[in-house]
């Protein structure tokens, strides 16, 4: 069981970030803000599949002119991405955006980046600050001396965690002295290492929430493995209150990663069925692999959290398959349909899909009903009677 990191709570347009409220999935639009048709589509994309808040970028006036046509038809918060422009800030806020994303150190007038607090501050409108390892290594040599005197340690890794936590603490001074205290923040790398070390050092120093976040993750193929190393490791240890993996591709795969992974540690219920399947080896005498593609695609369709197991042979199905809500055992030329342990019935290869897709949606419609209950474990699931092998013979034991 995860014990999450109580933090400040802040609201984001009705979401609540911190505190007790569940890990918060964000993405970002790729298209130009000022294409309105075209960012509320990929907004309403992201919300479709489960998104709670995106970003859009605002480097330029006519982006921020956009945003109350974008806003009146959002399903969810928006956030503005504001990086060199202070005016860019402020026609958001004017606009009625729901959260700015500002780094301070990108606008060098004190009283500019005052007054977009000010403005904040007034409205209720949340700013998440960030510092990334790609900005901080810019950073006076003052600064510099002072992290490697934070660091104790001639080690340049410790002293770069203790530079970022440095310039943050500069930051926030400024947000301090403003008497502002709706404050996200976030501590960015590319290298996943420093992202766990940056986000652990400030855990410990302050006690906002904090948004997980990679930069230049790269294409899904690496940057999933990259991300989940990172935010993985952070939220099974309690740290991190919002997340957005980043990917250079549709950012829906971005979503659906983030949400499998809170899943998988427990953070978030699942709100759709979850499929498991054996891994391939030199046992199994079907197309497994084609099989489970056949399976995932038509579950989308059911709406219910129901635990669907596909396993390619008798061998270590039944022990893999426990705690599965429906399960099939496929063998050559057959599979064996199981419901919550029970064996349902036996059908040919060609009709193993639909027939096991029909037992999810009866089953998920009975849950519906209140007349069944998902597993919520272990099932216990008697083997099968053996399935021939390919020459036809029949194993002595599932277990050989």
């Amino acid at each position: 069981m995860i014990r999450r990191r109580r933090t400040h709570q802040v609201n984001v347009g009705g979401v609540r970030i911190g505190g007790d409220a569940p890990v918060v999935v964000q993405s970002m639009t790729g298209t130009y803000t000022y294409e309105i048709d075209k960012t509320v589509a990929e907004i309403r994309k992201l919300a479709d599949a489960g998104c709670e808040l995106v970003r859009v970028a605002v480097p330029q006036k006519r982006d921020t002119d956009a945003l109350p046509h974008i806003l009146e038809q959002s399903p969810v918060p928006i956030v503005a991405d504001v990086h060199f422009h202070f005016e860019r800030a402020m026609e958001a806020i004017e606009h009625g955006i729901h959260k700015i994303r500002l780094n301070p150190g990108n606008i060098k007038d004190r009283k500019q980046v005052d007054r977009v607090i000010a403005a904040c501050r007034e409205r209720a409108i949340p700013i998440r600050v960030g510092v990334n390892e790609g900005s901080v290594v810019e950073r006076s040599d003052k600064d510099r001396r002072a992290a490697q005197k934070a660091a104790l340690s001639e080690d340049p890794h410790e002293q770069l965690i203790a530079l970022m936590i440095h310039v943050l603490e500069d930051y926030l001074r400024i947000f301090d002295d403003n008497d502002f205290g709706d404050v996200v923040l976030s501590l960015k790398s590319i290298d996943p290492v420093v992202v766990i070390d940056a986000y652990r050092a400030a855990a410990k120093r302050f006690d906002l929430p904090l948004h997980l976040g990679l930069t230049h993750a790269g294409p899904p193929e690496t940057g999933r493995i990259r991300s989940i190393a990172a935010l993985g490791t952070l939220l099974a240890s309690g740290i991190g209150d919002t997340i957005r993996i980043s990917y250079a591709a549709d950012p829906v795969y971005e979503v659906e990663d983030a949400h499998e992974l809170l899943c998988s540690l427990k953070l978030r219920n699942r709100v759709e069925p979850e499929l498991i399947a054996c891994p391939t080896c030199g046992r199994i005498e079907i197309d497994l692999i084609q099989l489970v593609a056949d399976v995932r695609r038509k579950l989308t369709s059911i709406k219910t959290p129901v635990k669907v197991a596909v396993m390619g042979c008798v061998v270590n199905g039944p022990g893999e398959a426990e705690g599965a809500d429906v399960a099939v055992f496929a063998g050559r030329g057959k599979g064996i349909i199981y419901v919550q342990g029970e064996q349902k019935r036996t059908v040919a290869e060609g009709e193993m899909l639909d027939a096991l897709y029909d037992e999810c949606e009866a089953f998920a419609d009975r849950v519906e009903r209140g007349e069944a209950k998902l597993s919520s474990g272990a099932v216990n699931i008697l083997p099968p009677d053996p399935l021939p092998r390919s020459d036809g013979s029949v194993p002595l034991s599932v277990v050989e």
